[in-house]
């Protein structure tokens, strides 16, 4: 009797949610990137500019949502319907290949994010992606800007995120860690310089490891948020 032919394995799904809030100028590159996901959600916080259209146009599902990144990122979530979900800032892309990296990682690897980098020419912004993938080696400890990524099962098994307006990635990675491997591929996730060209090199890098020391002493997201949206909270204009 002759045997059936051997079954191509089932591709994964993959999901990619994107949460914004007035992100019209960034969140169209954002949904093209990524348009050879199986679905691209949009979780909106309320914008009041025309992200929400620019979205839809790209080929994205807009949902609408209560403002706060954790919120946002639990709702698209819940609403997305890969195997495999992927977390994408509206102001970052993703480098071609970034798919199929997702893709071939071993059924040991539960979770991880994309090679950081800046959108910007100068030595300064190289300094800071040294410093990125420095932390990522030794602490395991990806940034939400890096487009963090999750099995599905993974996901829920932790919980997912947490409602938090600010400290989101890093709670939702320390758990995630927990479960089992995670990856760092090596396709980038180019975001925005907007962040160091307002703070200053130094000052948003300083800035950025200030909130950490004190959400790991114990502060609340919450108060971390009001902090962190307070005009001149360790603003060091250091520019490259």
């Amino acid at each position: 009797m002759a045997s059936e032919p051997a079954r191509a394995p089932c591709r994964p799904r993959i999901s990619v949610v994107i949460p914004a809030l007035d992100e019209a100028a960034q969140v169209g590159a954002a949904v093209a990137c990524v348009r050879d996901a199986d679905e691209v959600l949009v979780a909106d916080g309320g914008s009041r500019d025309r992200t929400r259209a620019v979205a839809e146009a790209a080929g994205a599902r807009v949902l609408a949502s209560p403002r706060g990144r954790g919120v946002q990122l639990a709702l698209g979530a819940a609403q997305a319907t890969g195997d495999w979900l992927v977390f994408l800032h509206a102001d970052t892309v993703l480098e071609a290949g970034w798919k199929e990296a997702l893709a071939r990682l071993p059924a040991a690897v539960v979770g991880g994010a994309y090679r950081f980098a800046i959108g910007s020419r100068g030595a300064g912004f190289r300094v800071v992606e040294w410093g990125v993938a420095a932390r990522c080696a030794v602490l395991r400890l990806p940034y939400g800007d890096q487009a963090l990524f999750a099995r599905r099962t993974a996901y829920g098994n932790v919980g997912g995120f947490r409602p938090f307006p600010l400290m989101e990635d890093v709670d939702f990675v320390c758990r995630l860690r927990r479960a089992g491997r995670l990856a760092l591929l090596r396709p980038r996730a180019v975001t925005s310089p907007r962040r160091w060209q307002r703070h200053g090199l130094v000052g948003a890098t300083l800035r950025n490891w200030w909130l950490l020391a004190q959400y790991t002493a114990g502060r609340r997201p919450e108060d971390l948020a009001r902090l962190y949206d307070s005009p001149g909270s360790l603003t060091l204009e250091v520019r490259p």
